[in-house]
């Protein structure tokens, strides 16, 4: 096996873990608090906290983390934690620019995959696409016959 074929696997574990861990710290709270961030920061952290968005957000990024842990659905999942990471990526460009080289590896990592994996994005980077016909349904559920 050449180093070559080694990366994905990495970045995807990497990736991965990253989101399952930081998602569930959301709700166990098993890693230490920094310190207390800038007012601004802080008043838009709890907007999404009382607003339920980090409970919504939260699962998707432990979900999608595990995907990527367990090797499945990647593209998928690669899709779900892109606006997320741009998100967080605001909020430290934004806000807290300390967090901003955690998140920058974050998305080096996500756009490193979605290269290894583009020939899945491929379909979806198509400028016009036609529907496919649906299958009839009783056609579908008539036996063979020999």
């Amino acid at each position: 096996m050449s180093v070559r074929s080694k990366l994905p696997p990495i970045a995807r574990t990497l990736l991965g873990l990253a989101f399952v861990v930081f998602g569930l710290n959301y709700f166990l709270h098993f890693l230490p608090q920094g310190a207390a961030p800038p007012p601004d920061a802080g008043a838009f952290v709890g907007a999404l906290i009382a607003g339920k968005i980090l409970s919504i957000i939260k699962p998707i990024e432990i979900a999608a983390g595990a995907a990527l842990l367990g090797g499945r659905f990647v593209p998928l999942a690669l899709t779900l934690l892109a606006p997320i990471e741009i998100g967080i990526a605001a909020y430290h460009g934004v806000f807290d620019p300390s967090g901003f080289p955690v998140i920058g590896v974050l998305m080096a990592l996500t756009i490193y995959l979605a290269w290894a994996y583009r020939a899945a994005f491929a379909p979806m980077l198509r400028a016009r696409v036609e529907p496919t016909a649906a299958e009839p349904v009783a056609a579908a559920r008539q036996p063979a016959t020999a």
